[in-house]
């Protein structure tokens, strides 16, 4: 492997990191960023991540403007955050108005702007700006983006809203007052042209040698090279190569990245390629991240004498028991992406068919490929995909079909118009979500969601339709609204299960995500710790040495969950089609 990433030799001003979940971006981008701010750069690192733990690996508080990072001259730090910047955003729209506006139709204004499309269009905003004029200080800008399917979304925006705003002068009433957007016009086409600009903008994917990160990769070359972004690199990251012990499960790791890596789609093949070996720690702090990039291999440190090295675990299939006690339900599995959610969704959806009950298996997550994980049909068993695009068009559909029999020809036309804003994806994607949700009152619905960001966004509309409903409707039929959020709420009807792995990254944002489902008011129900090496038998040097780190993250999980704790060990063969999550769930 180079002991250099030829990526550092000429970089562009702009570099994009994005890739499957839990493939290391973050810890690559920042890796990057503190590289080159040690040649001597200006640096602004940038996250787009809503549950981004970028801040806990260099141990600074992220906040809407760059911040220093200590110990690395030369570089800063934001994290764009939605609700800042939906706030600023809105602050923008009501300046906009008319000074003799009154103060009903500032409130007015206000709530049009509360939903989630007003979310998306004001990170967009904010990132926008970045890519014009918003970072003249720095000599070059990193994006630490969100997983591929939200990512996608962001770098897709510039053309759809500069489509959308092209020759329309009205409409976007999911926005405010048209003029709110439209000053922002000119921005969403420097956006644009900047990413399109190859001189300007690199794209690098980053994956790991594992069949589905580099057929997602793969994609999503092929979808950013359809948006005119053809400036990509490859990076892959987390190479292991086993030592001389001859250990079982470090040869079969060794093994599985070899042959994923000869089977990689032409389309990486094609694409100037870096190597980044699998370390013995987490790439927390700023010693581990420069670690990350550096020639050596890898560092071992001794397991401490007298400390088992294998874990004893509650298997799946406990779970899976206990959640087959009810009759129906809905059980959403959560997590961060990368972590295993749709094989963890997919293994319980299997044991609860296999309990006798009947169960309909979905996804909110675009990158999500619940088919393919299953490879195969249960009787008993149905499975779903809330579809975007799908489910946009039945919206739409349905709009238009009920109110233009109502509406004149030019009425018809803006009302058209206006649902062609990107943002009405999101209330559609909420609205089969709440049809989804109100399924698991008669049967199991077992619900794959999108990685934690996305997700948070979609827990946000629900509380924004609750509020809205409940002004509406409750004090004319008090006690008997039943919202989406309040069925969540119900611990009797839903099961939340928090997928994490054995590292630091994953817990720490599992743990987040629990704190920001009790703020309203949900509990999550238990916690899944996937692919673990402490529950096998390996004896090679590095993961035995990686052994340390994961045996604290497993402390720091039982602490944190208030129900049981389950575990899934590292299996040298993926846990895909039937018989691969019947052994998952036995734990074999």
């Amino acid at each position: 492997m180079p002991s250099r990433l030829a990526l550092l030799e000429a970089p562009t001003r702009y570099m994009f990191f994005t890739g499957k979940g839990g493939v290391g971006k973050t810890s690559v981008s920042t890796a990057v960023a503190i590289a080159l701010a040690d040649a001597g750069k200006k640096i602004l690192l940038v996250s787009t991540d809503a549950a981004s733990n970028l801040g806990e690996m260099l141990g600074i508080e992220l906040i809407n403007t760059p911040v220093a990072v200590p110990g690395v001259v030369g570089l800063r730090v934001l994290n764009i955050d939605p609700d800042v910047a939906a706030e600023n955003y809105r602050v923008r729209v009501v300046e906009q108005m008319d000074p003799e506006a009154s103060a009903d139709e500032i409130a007015t204004v206000r709530e049009q702007l509360s939903g989630a499309c007003t979310t998306e269009i004001a990170t967009f905003d904010e990132f926008s700006s970045l890519l014009s004029h918003g970072a003249s200080d720095f000599d070059h800008v990193v994006f630490d983006t969100a997983p591929t399917g939200h990512t996608l979304r962001l770098l897709s925006l510039p053309k759809a809203w500069s489509g959308f705003l092209k020759g329309s002068d009205r409409g976007a009433s999911c926005l405010g007052p048209h003029s709110g957007l439209k000053m922002q016009e000119k921005l969403f086409n420097q956006a644009l042209a900047a990413l399109n600009d190859a001189s300007m903008t690199t794209i690098v994917l980053v994956a790991r040698p594992e069949t589905g990160a580099l057929e997602e990769a793969a994609r999503t070359s092929s979808e950013l090279r359809d948006l005119g972004l053809a400036n990509q690199r490859l990076v892959l990251n987390a190479v292991f190569q086993a030592s001389q012990s001859h250990d079982r499960i470090g040869d079969a790791l060794d093994a599985l990245g070899k042959k994923a890596l000869a089977a990689m789609p032409e389309a990486l093949r094609r694409l100037p390629t870096d190597y980044v070996p699998l370390r013995a720690v987490d790439s927390v702090g700023l010693p581990a991240l420069r670690a990350l990039l550096a020639p050596e291999l890898t560092w071992v440190s001794n397991v401490p004498r007298g400390v088992p090295t294998h874990l004893a675990h509650h298997p799946m299939s406990e779970l899976v028991k206990e959640l087959a006690h009810a009759d129906r339900g809905l059980i959403m599995v959560m997590g961060k992406g990368g972590v295993g959610k749709t094989t963890i969704a997919s293994a319980i959806a299997l044991g609860l068919v296999r309990s006798g009950k009947s169960v309909h298996l979905t996804t909110t997550d675009p990158a999500a490929h619940l088919a393919m994980t299953l490879q195969g049909n249960v009787p008993g068993l149905t499975v779903g995909r809330i579809d975007p695009e799908v489910e946009t068009k039945k919206y739409v559909d349905k709009i238009v079909a009920a109110r233009a029999p109502r509406m004149t020809e030019d009425e018809k036309a803006l009302l058209i118009e206006d649902l062609r804003s990107p943002c009405t994806e999101e209330v559609s994607v909420f609205h089969a979500f709440s049809h989804v949700v109100s399924q698991a009152g008669s049967s199991f619905v077992v619900l794959d969601t999108a990685p934690t960001g996305h997700s948070l966004l979609l827990m946000d509309a629900a509380g924004a339709y609750h509020r809205q409903m409940v002004r509406a409707f409750d004090d004319k039929a008090p006690g008997r609204i039943v919202t989406p959020l309040m069925r969540l709420q119900d611990t009797n009807y839903t099961r939340i299960i928090l997928v994490t792995l054995p590292e630091t990254t994953p817990v720490s944002q599992a743990a987040a995500l629990q704190e920001d489902l009790r703020r309203a008011d949900i509990e999550p129900f238990a916690w899944v710790v996937n692919r673990s090496l402490l529950a096998t038998d390996t004896n090679d040097s590095v993961l035995l040495a990686r052994l340390n780190s994961e045996r604290k993250q497993m402390e720091r999980v039982a602490t944190l969950s208030k129900h049981g704790v389950y575990v899934v060990p590292w299996r040298a063969d993926p846990p895909v089609g039937i018989l691969g999550l019947e052994k998952l769930l036995e734990g074999d």
